[in-house]
């Protein structure tokens, strides 16, 4: 593209007038003279325009001059334009700042960079999205030793532009040993993999599962100066779980560099060794677990993962503790209702269950998943909080296959949890020798049958005569009613030990989302949606501020019942309304509950309710609108999402 002489003349003056403002002269003569004084020999003084050009941008100098030319155009862009712009679009034209990180000169670090992917090739076609433009992104989730990080979203492609650092502290886990500098000796020991999870964002904000990888690392240990560049093949879950989704281009390096290097040979032999002892140790729980199945066919103690990898159900659950993100039980509860559920997808015509059980991070960064992982993670949490609980397996109304979790008070009270409401019930069997005049407990909850239990460390089937809940003991000590897998064979194949193939559980990351922002921005959403609605059906619309405030005591009094199930401050707030509505008024409202923030597809849920349709499409005399919204955070960014619609308007009859 050429420019008229004036133009170029006028950019060059704009230009000029730029770095003088910066002083970007007298800069580049002080990293001159820095550059020659520290970084060169005394024998070549000569500074090559290569050298200056990387002196100053390791100064981050012309990075500086870079972002002020264009936070020029910002401005220019941002007067032309006043709508405001979703959060989530992506613009090219300024990186984010970098954070500098501390790094502890007493400890061993795996420096893992993600250099770019290729062959994605489900996107060969998809175009090249455009600065500013909404698309699908690719995130790529990791967690090594109790350690979790995030990439940069990037546009979807064949060829995503992944570019991302991570640097993982790898420590040793023995009293003692965990402020030491481990040497490439213990770091060949220490055998937890890089757990690598790839989600896929939508326009719509719905995330899905893309590939789970672990990724060994100690190639490095072996490698000449402690780097190396490997080539990850990533395969699809699930149904697909043979198929490749793309390749990954990843270099490992260690720091400091270790004084001595490994041979190929000892690390070799070192992972044979791991996977013939892994194998031999799954063999031998393979045939005690078929021996015992024998007995009872609809039971699995196996279940396969989302890369197809058959794993025993006791490994799928741990005691895991949340720190202070969470504080009771019943909360733990609400926060794995609020995570998405989604059913394994079913390929073919047939109707039935796709047996897919994800592992933690899968389901964490997925953020939904099946009965079976939030069941999974809820049992995990109940142990953490010193409860005995376990994971059920059986079946609801019309037989459909379910799992909810169990805990066994030590007064002998057995109280079910619902994974997916967060709903309580007390169990109380039903006695089916009392004569028909004794009156027999009905029960609330909404399961029929049960054929086994398990936890991290007991797997039990129910022989009891009948499978149905009601009637069953829960008598885990009889072995006439639950006959319990040996506690040596689980112990074997889900231990905490280092040669276990069961993937280690990460810690739950406390939410990124800043509540009072996001009840905002949902709520200003949905003003237009509700103006802009009523406007097609020739209404004008008058919002109520003071009403709408009002609204906030019942959505926290609702997120609070739903946490404790207990009621609180309902007089309050039928107080408030009747003293905000004038007599002769009448006055409606609707609450609705969600565990997304989209807001135009929360109001088109709305509308397909009677009752908040009426509100929405109110006719009548001094009609006033409200809306109120209240987004609860929860770890992981899960939320509870509360809207409230209201109107009020002078009665005519």
């Amino acid at each position: 593209m050429s420019l008229p002489p004036e133009k170029a003349s006028e950019l060059k003056q704009i230009i000029h007038q730029q770095l003088v403002k910066m002083d970007v002269h007298g800069r580049i003569r002080e990293v001159l003279a820095e550059t020659i004084r520290e970084e060169l020999p005394p024998e070549h003084q000569q500074l090559s325009t290569e050298d200056l050009i990387k002196a100053l941008r390791q100064r981050g100098i012309i990075d500086d001059v870079m972002k002020e030319l264009k936070f020029v155009t910002d401005v220019n862009e941002k007067e032309g334009t006043s709508a405001p712009r979703p959060s989530t679009r992506f613009v090219d034209r300024e990186p984010p700042a970098l954070k500098k990180t501390n790094i502890d000169p007493t400890r061993r670090y795996l420096y893992l960079q993600v250099l770019g992917g290729k062959a994605f090739l489900e996107h060969l076609q998809e175009p090249e999205p455009l600065p500013g433009q909404i698309c699908s992104t690719f995130t790529l989730c990791l967690h090594f030793r109790n350690q979790r990080f995030r990439s940069k979203p990037v546009p979807c492609a064949c060829e995503p532009d992944f570019h991302d650092g991570f640097l993982l502290e790898v420590h040793k886990d023995s009293l003692g040993d965990g402020s030491k500098m481990v040497d490439a000796t213990t770091m060949l020991s220490i055998c937890d993999p890089v757990h690598m999870v790839l989600i896929k964002t939508d326009t719509f904000s719905e995330t899905t599962l893309v590939a789970s990888y672990f990724l060994e690392w100690r190639s490095v240990l072996a490698a000449e100066n402690g780097i190396t560049n490997v080539t990850v093949e990533l395969l699809g879950v699930g149904t697909e779980s043979k198929v490749s989704v793309g390749v990954l281009n990843i270099r490992l390096e260690v720091y400091p560099q270790l004084s001595k290097t490994l041979s190929p040979e000892i690390t070799n032999t070192q992972f044979a060794l791991e996977r013939q002892k892994r194998a031999e140790k799954e063999r031998l729980f393979l045939v005690y677990a078929k021996q015992w199945w024998r007995e009872y066919l609809q039971i699995r103690p196996t279940h396969n993962d989302e890369n197809g990898v058959n794993r025993p159900v006791c490994s799928y659950i741990r005691p895991l503790r949340a720190g202070r993100l969470l504080d009771t039980p019943r909360q733990a509860a609400r926060f794995v209702s609020v995570l998405g559920y989604e059913r394994a997808p079913v390929i073919g015509g047939g109707g039935g269950k796709q047996e897919q059980w994800c592992t933690l991070l899968a389901f964490l960064c997925r953020n939904k998943g099946d009965c079976e992982d939030h069941s999974n993670l809820l049992c995990s949490l109940l142990l953490g909080f010193g409860l005995e609980a376990f994971v059920c397996v059986g079946t609801k109304a019309k037989g459909v296959p379910h799992t909810w979790v169990m805990t066994c008070g030590t007064d002998g009270t057995i109280t079910f949890w619902e994974s997916l409401t967060g709903h309580r019930y007390i169990h109380r069997p039903v006695n089916p020798d009392d004569p028909p005049l004794v009156e027999q407990p009905k029960p609330l909850y909404p399961y029929r049958t049960i054929g086994c239990i398990f936890n991290h460390q007991k797997f039990l089937g129910n022989c009891q005569p009948s499978h149905a809940v009601e009637v069953c003991v829960f008598d885990l000590h009889d072995e006439s009613k639950w006959k319990p897998m040996s506690g040596e064979a689980i112990k074997s194949v889900c231990p905490p030990g280092t040669t276990s193939s069961v993937p280690p559980f990460p810690p739950l990351c406390a939410s990124t989302i800043d509540a009072a922002v996001a009840s905002n921005e949902v709520e200003l959403q949905l003003r237009i949606l509700v103006s802009e609605h009523r406007k097609d059906l020739g209404l004008s619309t008058v919002w109520d501020d003071h009403l709408s405030y009002l609204l906030s005591p019942a959505l926290a009094a609702y997120e609070l019942e739903r946490t404790t199930s207990i009621s609180a401050g309902n007089e309050e707030f039928q107080d408030a309304v009747r003293r905000a509505v004038p007599d002769g008024h009448t006055f409606k409202g609707f609450p609705i509950h969600f565990v997304y923030r989209n807001a135009r597809r929360a109001f088109a849920t709305c509308l397909r309710s009677p009752f908040c349709e009426e509100i929405i499409c109110c006719r009548g005399d001094q009609v006033r609108l409200a809306v109120r919204v209240r987004v609860f955070t929860y770890p992981e960014s899960a939320c509870a999402v509360w809207i409230m619609f209201a109107c009020k308007y002078r009665s005519v009859l």
